[in-house]
């Protein structure tokens, strides 16, 4: 039987300090993970729902968004994943009874920890201005709530939407619409927050912000640099493939301030090896880099690679490059002593990764948090790609760049047109397909919505998913500026932070989970995601409903949009909500590379968009 909820709430500021670890997983993570499913799920539940995670014929695991294989392991998950998983399937429930018991003064009281074990919510809640106590409203007062002070703003751009990364392709595609055509380009998302800076740099230098590799260019690649990443603390799964990888001969580079015990020595506990045995020791060359040093790391690489007779593929740069001469003006004049200090390694460490570099006829480069959260984020990320284009590692099996995303569909989100900037060809597709003229003003990212919200410019915010106030820089300042709202609205499966802190009136919907069946007029509908690699498949959830009230992502798109858009939308609202398949086919007419998307996302690990 599942345990209940936590009565207590650990103390957050006094971690338990150990040694450090020199491998991951094993037999501790399976324990674990069992140990954390059982507690929320119960045992025929865990069985049941583990076993369809990330399976072709299951649903995407809400964790992250590393891809999965062709041929795929019975259990296709990470502790990560399993741990997502349970508290989604978890059997604990949020009802009214425990708002009543639960003013928001005590839970804003409370860790996010404590908040998230309290299980799935239940019912639509209202906070009333003046009020401490959330109280359960119907779903039609509940959108009436939400169009009432959307049509009473003086503008659409006093409206902030967000996007958190696990919405779906067909509930953001949904949601941008109705934001546009509500009159607004506020959508930041949480993009804004992570890999930003990658799609920048990639745009401006390959054209495409995102990766150029797939799963299968890991295993073929002589050399894997993984910088600014720590895959076995937020992208497990990774280290499987990285396993694989080194068993067909790849060496791997780390670049970290510290180092990560699954880089070290990865135990897989899907083999006997990983579990019986030493595992896998992962890493050949760790840099320890000093903090924000990586820009002049690949600095200085670029430099020893221009300087070193035939290490450079001139025919790949003179076809397929521009502005070289200036790049290698730039690098060649760059000061070796100043480099060095910046990076905080040896001459000695940067020669041996110029040798493995130079050995290497098939690089690949994946980077993530590490890397795009600087101030200098770009130039970065820009240096990372000038090595690849300098030894010709871009647009070859084997070799590019691969920018790893964390939550599971937020590369799909922006590609369904989660974004404060679109580009003008995608607001053209919009207005020819629905038939109205979308806002071409820039919105408000993450910190301009922030700051729109303190200034008193943005009086409403909706949240499809996420934990915005914990996930956003500058804590105290965000906390302050949403409470300046009229109205907070976060659709969300569980409780977390952003719900306790709150406009002058709030609202929570409780939504759908992946791990759940999904009924709709026109029958079971599946959605469906995007992964790091840009691999489009379906999800199909298999549990009951956490409640039978509850409604979809899209479905509370759909529903609101009605609500507040009225007789005079065109758009067909309602059947979008009845049959997900409808909407498909309006993404395959405006978004590029999703052409025929019904049948091909129905084909056995869908299918993959045009890379780099």
């Amino acid at each position: 039987m599942a345990a209940k909820p936590p009565t207590g709430d650990p103390v957050q500021d006094a971690p338990d300090v150990t040694a450090p670890q020199h491998a991951a997983a094993g037999l501790p993570a399976i324990a674990h993970t069992l140990r954390i499913a059982q507690r929320q799920m119960g045992v025929r539940r865990t069985a049941l729902t583990l076993l369809k995670v990330n399976q072709k014929d299951g649903f995407d695991c809400p964790g992250c968004a590393w891809p999965e294989p062709d041929k795929r392991h019975a259990a296709e998950f990470c502790e990560n994943g399993a741990k997502a998983v349970a508290e989604e399937a978890t059997l604990r429930r949020v009802t009214p009874d425990f708002f009543a018991a639960h003013p928001v003064s005590d839970l804003a009281g409370r860790s996010g920890y404590w908040l998230g074990q309290q299980g799935r919510l239940t019912r639509p809640m209202y906070l009333a201005e003046g009020s401490d106590t959330y109280e359960p409203v119907s779903w039609e007062r509940a959108f009436d709530i939400v169009a009432d002070e959307l049509t009473a703003l003086s503008s659409p751009d006093e409206a902030v939407f967000y996007t958190s990364g696990r919405t779906s392709n067909e509930a953001a595609f949904l949601y941008q619409l109705f934001a546009r055509e509500f009159g607004t380009n506020n959508l930041p998302d949480c993009s804004n927050m992570c890999h930003e800076s990658s799609g920048s740099a990639l745009t401006e230098t390959i054209g495409v912000g995102k990766g150029s590799v797939l799963l299968e260019d890991l295993y073929k690649a002589d050399l894997i640099i993984v910088a600014g990443q720590n895959p076995g603390t937020n992208h497990p799964r990774m280290l499987s493939a990285l396993e694989k990888a080194k068993a067909g001969g790849t060496k791997i580079i780390t670049v970290n301030p510290l180092p990560e015990a699954g880089m070290e020595r990865f135990k897989n506990p899907q083999n006997a090896r990983g579990l019986a045995a030493g595992g896998t020791p992962l890493t050949d060359l760790f840099l320890q880099i000093r903090l924000g040093g990586d820009q002049a790391l690949f600095r200085a690489l670029n430099k020893r690679v221009l300087e070193t007779e035939g290490a450079v593929d001139t025919a790949f740069v003179e076809e397929h490059t521009h502005g070289f001469e200036e790049f290698a003006r730039a690098a060649r004049t760059a000061d070796p002593d100043e480099t060095l200090r910046a990076t905080g390694l040896t001459h000695e460490e940067i020669e041996a990764a110029l040798a493995m570099i130079l050995a290497s006829r098939r690089t690949i480069v994946c980077w993530a948090m590490g890397l795009t959260q600087h101030k200098h984020a770009v130039p970065t990320i820009k240096e990372v790609v000038n090595l690849l284009l300098l030894r010709g590692d871009i647009g070859r099996p084997g070799a590019g760049v691969c920018p790893v995303r964390g939550h599971s569909n937020v590369q799909g989100d922006r590609t369904m047109g989660i974004f404060e900037r679109p580009a003008p060809a995608f607001l053209d597709a919009l207005e020819k397909e629905f038939g109205f003229t979308p806002p071409r003003e820039h919105g408000l990212d993450v910190v301009r919505a922030i700051r729109a919200l303190r200034d008193g410019a943005a009086k409403v915010f909706f949240a499809m998913g996420g934990n915005f106030v914990s996930a956003t820089p500058d804590t105290d300042v965000t906390e302050a500026a949403v409470r300046r709202a009229r109205l907070t609205v976060h659709v969300s499966t569980k409780l977390n932070r952003s719900h306790v802190v709150t406009g002058a009136r709030a609202l929570i919907l409780p939504t759908l989970g992946r791990t759940e069946r999904d009924r709709q007029a026109g029958g079971d509908q599946f959605v469906t995601v995007e992964d790091s690699m840009g691999m489009v498949h379906a999800s199909r959830g298999r549990l009951d409903p956490a409640d039978p009230t509850l409604l979809s992502e899209p479905a509370i798109v759909c529903r609101l949009a009605r609500r507040v858009l009225g007789t005079t939308s065109t758009t067909p609202w309602e059947d979008f909500e009845n049959d997900y398949g409808t909407v498909r086919d309006r993404i395959a007419r405006v978004i590029p590379g999703f052409e025929d998307f019904n049948a091909r996302v129905a084909r056995p690990g869908g299918f993959t968009l045009p890379h780099a």
